[in-house]
């Protein structure tokens, strides 16, 4: 059975941070659904980037998902906190056990005002980790507490991604994206 990952888009979210993720779960052979919050399919970019969206985010909801990811960027990542629909859905796989992840401001943003940081350690851009409480900000590239996977920025994304890739699949697998991106 193929694994499965939405990653939620709005307008204002990291270009680099989304674009990694969807095309590393891709090569990896996990089904990616890019899932938009905007009412529309297309979203631009903090950079102006256009992505046109897989589906509507309202529409996959109730779907199973190994992972959801929300990249970050703003005002996106403000745009996706203020997504009831998405907190809920997330609040869910988080209590489910299942993998939930965010990059740069996200994790900061979202997943803090969606109450699933409570008690772990976490990582977030560094400029916006004051707005934390409840939970360990630990200075590193990317962070892992059982199923919640966070990283810091744009520079990480590639790292991040792996991460998800070894965490939703296996190190074999990670290890088989890593070597044909030159990954070092």
């Amino acid at each position: 059975m193929t694994a499965r990952a939405v990653i939620a888009v709005a307008d204002g979210v990291d270009d680099l941070e989304c674009v990694t993720l969807i095309d590393a779960l891709r090569r990896a052979e996990i089904e990616v659904i890019v899932a938009s919050i905007e009412g529309r399919r297309m979203i631009t970019c903090a950079r102006g980037t256009r992505l046109t969206a897989d589906a509507m985010l309202i529409d996959v909801l109730a779907q199973r998902f190994d992972l959801i990811v929300l990249p970050g960027g703003m005002p996106g990542a403000e745009r996706l906190a203020e997504h009831p629909p998405l907190a809920e859905r997330v609040r869910q796989q988080a209590n489910a056990g299942l993998f939930f992840a965010a990059i740069g401001a996200a994790p900061a943003v979202a997943l803090q005002h969606y109450g699933v940081l409570r008690q772990r350690r976490m990582t977030c851009y560094p400029a916006v980790s004051e707005r934390l409480s409840g939970c360990v900000f630990i200075d590193q590239p990317v962070v892992v507490d059982g199923n919640c996977i966070t990283s810091q920025g744009a520079s990480t994304a590639l790292e991040f991604a792996l991460v998800l890739v070894e965490q939703v699949l296996s190190k074999a697998q990670c290890r088989q994206v890593a070597a044909a991106m030159l990954v070092p």
